[in-house]
């Protein structure tokens, strides 16, 4: 056997499968008007379903599979292309163009900023990494950090998303269902958590230790250390742990909290960098009232949701696959108040500048329909 030869005649053959396939879709952009001139759907799950047996019953025992996955891809391309033809330019898209036209070319400076927590808290930090002059106004939960900023008591909020150990803040993905918002920035910070107590307390002394549960779980392997014998309390912020034992009569008593809270709270720090990983980031993001897009935004993020059938969320992720756009997160939610239905959380990696932006948004709102797909944003990554 000829390796060159066979080369050749692979050569010949994709050619003739690019021009065939082109012809197709060339057909496929008569259906595409034909279903737009009398209303029809774009997916038409039994048509499919019967082509994909056809197509591998064609193909033989042999390369049946190869073939059904093979059809698989190119239904999914047909399809991505018919939406796009039969696709209106949606509301959404000109919103965004419209954002994009009317914000200011420089991030702010100055702004006042609401962050859950106190002084010293890691979104205090965030806060200051994100902005050079921030004024901070402090909340006692994360829904009131997103009713500040509804309110207009604040022109900018800051959340932790999620991190890299403990994984993501449930919390805030609920909140970001309810409210209405538009993140403008996120950034990642590297997050250590040091043992603190007040002055001359011992290790061995602590028998109650408090911290938020997301530092807590970071923490996990230090706490097991220290046995059975020592409660460990959550509290709303890692700053306010260290804020509680500063003020707390007891002397038995220790948080889980940044090192720079120390001098802060008058503590002093038993044990630093307790986390289980050295490699330990939050992500922190920033958001504003009105849909805000700043020059340089490559990252969109999307609250999805999907029929309850089954292919339903493949569909969705292939008109992402069939314009090359990178998914860069996804992750499932439960939709509050539903018997086991789900929303989905998209990030992905797209300019506001490329034409697939406002593609991706007009087809998914074309097949989903307005109510089930909520915009959060496109920014970029401080």
């Amino acid at each position: 056997m000829n390796l060159e030869h066979c080369r050749q005649e692979i050569d010949a053959i994709d050619k003739e499968l690019v021009q065939l396939f082109v012809k197709r879709m060339n057909v496929a952009k008569d259906v595409a008007a034909y279903k737009k001139e009398t209303g029809m759907n774009v997916y038409d799950a039994e048509r499919e379903r019967k082509l994909l047996e056809k197509v591998e019953e064609n193909a033989g025992e042999e390369y049946g599979d190869y073939a059904r996955r093979l059809y698989s891809s190119i239904l999914d391309l047909s399809r991505t292309y018919q939406s796009k033809s039969l696709a209106p330019r949606s509301g959404l898209s000109e919103a965004i163009e419209k954002a994009m036209k009317d914000t200011p070319q420089l991030f702010p400076e100055k702004a006042i900023v609401a962050c859950q927590g106190v002084e010293g808290a890691h979104s205090s930090a965030a806060c200051q990494k994100l902005f050079e002059k921030p004024s901070i106004m402090y909340c006692n939960s994360f829904e009131a950090v997103f009713q500040a900023v509804e309110s207009g008591l604040c022109s900018y909020g800051v959340v932790p998303l999620e991190n890299s150990s403990a994984g993501s803040v449930t919390q805030i993905y609920n909140l970001m269902s309810e409210h209405k918002f538009s993140i403008v920035r996120s950034t990642k910070m590297q997050i250590e958590h040091s043992l603190l107590s007040k002055r001359g307390v011992k290790k061995d002394d602590i028998k109650e230790i408090f911290s938020h549960p997301q530092a807590i779980s970071q923490c996990s392997e230090f706490l097991q250390s220290l046995g059975k014998d020592v409660k460990i309390t959550e509290c709303a912020n890692t700053a306010l742990a260290a804020k509680l034992v500063s003020e707390s009569p007891r002397s038995d008593v220790a948080a889980l909290s940044s090192e720079t809270c120390a001098p802060q709270y008058g503590l002093q720090v038993i044990k630093p960098c307790v986390q289980n990983t050295k490699n330990n980031y939050t992500r922190f993001i920033c958001f504003s009232k009105k849909l805000e897009i700043y020059p340089g935004a490559d990252r969109t993020s999307l609250l999805l949701r999907t029929p309850h059938r089954a292919g339903a969320l493949y569909s969705v992720i292939a008109n992402f696959y069939s314009l090359g756009i990178n998914i860069i997160k996804l992750e499932s939610r439960p939709i509050p108040e539903s018997d086991f239905e789900f929303m989905f959380y998209f990030d992905i990696d797209v300019s506001v500048y490329s034409d697939k932006l406002p593609t991706i948004i007009d087809q998914l709102e074309y097949s989903l329909g307005t109510q089930n797909i909520k915009y959060l944003g496109s920014y970029r990554e401080a």
